[in-house]
C-alpha cells in the first residue's frame, strides 16, 4: 500500500510537472532548424536535415542519456565481476557449511558422550 502511494506521489509531484514543461517547450519551439554533419560547407552541406528545434533537442537529450548509461555500465564492470565472484564464493562456502553440519550430525548421533550426571 505504501509503495503504491509513493509511486502515485512521485507521478504527481515530479513526472506530471516535468511532462507539462516538456509539452510547453515543444509547442514554443516548433520552428524548423537545419541539422548538418558537414562543418566545412555551410552553404551546401553533403548531409543536412530540417527538423523542429524541440525534436533536435530531445534527440540530443536521449542520445546523451544513452551514452552516459553505456559509459556507466562499462565503468561498473569491475564491480559486477567482483559481485559475481563473491556470489560464487558464498555459494561454495554455504555448500561447505551444509556438508560440515551433516558430518557433525552424523558424528554426534553415532558416539554420544555420557552426560555428566550419569558418571556419578
Amino acid at each position: 500500500m505504501l509503495g503504491k502511494l509513493a509511486s502515485r506521489l512521485w507521478t504527481v509531484l515530479i513526472v506530471l510537472p516535468l511532462a507539462v514543461v516538456l509539452i510547453v517547450f515543444s509547442v514554443a519551439n516548433r520552428q524548423s532548424v537545419q541539422i548538418s554533419l558537414d562543418p566545412v560547407a555551410t552553404d551546401a552541406p553533403w548531409f543536412a536535415v530540417n527538423v523542429p528545434l524541440f525534436v533536435a533537442l530531445f534527440a540530443a537529450l536521449i542520445l546523451g542519456v544513452l551514452i552516459g548509461g553505456i559509459a556507466t555500465w562499462f565503468t561498473q564492470g569491475a564491480y559486477r565481476k567482483e559481485a559475481r565472484q563473491k556470489k560464487v564464493e558464498a555459494t561454495k562456502l554455504a555448500r561447505e557449511r551444509d556438508v560440515q553440519k551433516e558430518q557433525l550430525n552424523k558424528l554426534s548421533g553415532a558416539r554420544a558422550l555420557p552426560s555428566p550426571a550419569s558418571l556419578r
